[in-house]
């Protein structure tokens, strides 16, 4: 099976899932959360099966997921699967900030040095800028949540966040283009 496409459909199947149960049923977090669970647990099973492994970010993604969607489901609370997403990109975050004191480089150089030669000054700064960005999501995803509709929520956190950070990620071309190790 082609990788791409596999992790395409495993990253996006769980979230047309989501979608089609949220539209399909007046917009109602608790019919669509469960089937999101099991989607999210099929797609980690499938993942595992031609992959003999799960990356970390779709493992812990998944399992904030089953947690969170857990939780609004028993409560009867959406508040649980709204500050999901907080909650990830904080502890991206903290990792980020934390990380180069445990390991003695920047977290972004022991997960993609080898696919990206840099200085340790631009692994430095594209660390730092990355603990930011994570850390602005979080407090964005607070506030549309705590001042927006359900469904306003719902659609922002897929195409407005997935959006912001592309555009975030192209925006650090020119950092990486100056600080390019010569291969």
């Amino acid at each position: 099976m082609n990788k791409s496409f596999l992790k395409f459909v495993t990253d996006f199947g769980p979230l047309a899932i989501f979608f089609f149960y949220y539209y399909n049923n007046d917009k109602n977090l608790s019919v669509a959360i469960p089937p999101l669970i099991v989607a999210t647990l099929i797609a980690l099973t499938v993942v595992w099966f031609f992959e003999k492994k799960v990356p970390m970010m779709p493992l812990i993604s998944g399992i904030l997921i089953t947690f969170f969607g857990g939780l609004t489901i028993y409560f009867n609370d959406p508040v649980f699967i709204y500050v999901k997403p907080t909650i990830i990109n904080i502890l991206f975050a903290l990792a980020l900030f934390f990380g180069k004191y445990f390991t003695k480089e920047p977290i972004l150089k022991k997960i993609m040095g080898k696919s990206i030669p840099l200085t340790d000054i631009g692994w430095e700064l594209l660390n730092t800028r990355w603990m930011f960005f994570f850390f602005g999501l979080a407090i964005l995803n607070e506030f549309i949540w705590r001042t927006q509709t359900e469904e306003f929520w719902v659609n922002f956190k897929v195409w407005g966040m997935l959006p912001i950070t592309i555009i975030f990620t192209g925006f650090q071309i020119p950092l990486i283009n100056k600080h390019k190790m010569d291969a």
